[in-house]
């Protein structure tokens, strides 16, 4: 490319100036004045390339930084979201059962004690139940509902047969707070009915009047529940 301007440059000056092939020292002196001029614009493209490629560098780094800066004072992370976890607690019937809940509030969010809530409703325990007790409550599932004689659940919920209600509600419930571990082989527990439960507990397994305990120490700010997969029935 060079030597291509540089015949160019000199055929152009030749024919300005007039200079011929016998006048050999005139031609060798313009023809170097020509090649030191030549350099000086070339080096001068150079150098002004050379700047321009810098000064996109920094721009191209800038930009980068600039970027790499704000991505960094945008990214916010999950911790400092202000999330609060979750209260520790026990999973009954697809609800957490927590201990900032009395036993009413947490019975409530089972799905498996819809039958259980809607006769303490019925038989009007609900306040008592949501009270500071403490108590302990053996709580029978639906299916243990169900395993009654046909009809004796609706029977129980006429209004005419609260007091009945009520008397089977409370054979289910004990003064104070028993936590499994509390329970003994043969022990006996008076219930708010007057009546007395039995627990015996064999191959590790803890019975109520034969109603097996499957899910056990479910905390409530006013006492223990126990689900039984039974109904209990007070003794005549």
């Amino acid at each position: 490319m060079y030597d291509d301007m540089l015949s160019h440059i000199l055929k152009q000056e030749k024919k300005v100036f007039g200079i011929q092939e016998q006048y050999p020292f005139v031609y060798v002196a313009i023809t170097n004045q020509l090649i030191k001029s030549m350099f000086k614009k070339i080096s001068g493209f150079a150098i002004a390339a050379t700047l321009c490629a810098s000064l996109t560098a920094c721009s191209d780094n800038s930009t980068s930084t600039t970027s790499t800066t704000n991505d960094s004072t945008t990214t916010v992370p999950a911790d400092s979201m202000g999330a609060t976890s979750t209260e520790a607690g026990v999973m009954v019937g697809g609800a957490n059962m927590v201990p900032s809940k009395n036993i009413v509030e947490n019975a409530a969010g089972s799905a498996d004690h819809t039958t259980l809530v809607a006769a303490v409703t019925a038989a009007g325990l609900g306040e008592t139940l949501s009270g500071a007790g403490p108590f302990t409550v053996f709580a029978p599932t639906n299916e243990a509902f169900k395993k009654l004689p046909a009809g004796t659940v609706d029977n129980l919920l006429k209004p005419e047969m609260k007091a009945d209600l009520t008397s089977v509600l409370t054979y289910h419930v004990v003064p104070g707070a028993l936590r499994a571990a509390d329970l003994k082989d043969g022990q006996k527990l008076k219930t708010v009915q007057g009546k007395e439960l039995t627990v015996s507990i064999k191959d590790g397994k803890v019975m109520i009047d034969g109603a097996t305990v499957t899910i056990p120490d479910v905390i409530s700010s006013n006492g223990v529940t126990h689900v039984i997969d039974a109904v209990v029935l007070p003794k005549k």
